[in-house]
């Protein structure tokens, strides 16, 4: 985006969104460790953290009564009940990084993704597709986290989620990570440049070779 007020960049606003189980958490961890200015919004949930998550980094893990608070309070940009818990994301954290000129990357639910895409229709929404039902299924199951009946619940969930691949502006199958990585990648790098973001960038340049 380009503050025309300023003639300055600021970031652009990314979505990620899949059904449980297409490696959307690591695909997104290693995009944001991998690309400069690209920034992770770290969402508020009331679900309990899972082996080796760390409050901070992972989510913010708070009770339901406090997230109840902050959603009276306007906090979130916009929150979702997922498996009977809730999840939120801070709009003053992002808006933030944003105008500090950092790309901003959102691993929300297509329920929350619908809500963004409603209030910043310049978010760039992207969804992850898992190469097959079977390959959902077997990540499930390889996680060791679940019972068979949570699973298959959410299996049910998950094949329900993709019927809203053709929302997002862009498709990227997980079948081979790298693959996948390399297609987050190229579609931040697309966007990066942009005429209008060049324009400001090269602005000088621009200008010796036209005038």
């Amino acid at each position: 985006m380009i503050d025309m007020k300023n003639n300055q960049i600021t970031g652009t606003l990314f979505i990620v969104s899949a059904p449980s189980g297409t490696g959307k958490t690591s695909l997104v961890n290693a995009l944001v460790r991998d690309t400069n200015h690209l920034k992770l919004s770290i969402s508020h949930t009331t679900r309990k953290p899972r082996p080796k998550e760390i409050d901070g980094y992972n989510y913010h893990f708070i009770t339901e009564d406090k997230f109840k608070q902050m959603a009276m309070a306007g906090v979130f940009m916009e929150s979702a009940n997922v498996f009977g818990n809730w999840y939120g994301t801070s709009q003053e954290t992002v808006q933030k990084m944003l105008a500090e000129g950092h790309d901003v990357v959102l691993e929300i639910d297509w329920q929350g993704a619908e809500q963004i895409k409603k209030r910043f229709p310049d978010a760039i929404s992207i969804f992850i597709l898992p190469p097959s039902i079977q390959a959902l299924q077997d990540r499930l199951e390889s996680r060791g986290q679940d019972s068979e009946e949570v699973i298959q619940t959410r299996m049910t969930k998950a094949i329900a989620e993709l019927k809203h691949y053709h929302k997002a502006d862009f498709l990227v199958v997980n079948d081979v990570f790298e693959d996948a990585l390399k297609g987050l990648k190229a579609i931040i790098k697309a966007n990066r440049m942009s005429t209008a973001k060049q324009e400001v960038l090269n602005q000088e340049l621009i200008q010796q070779l036209i005038d």
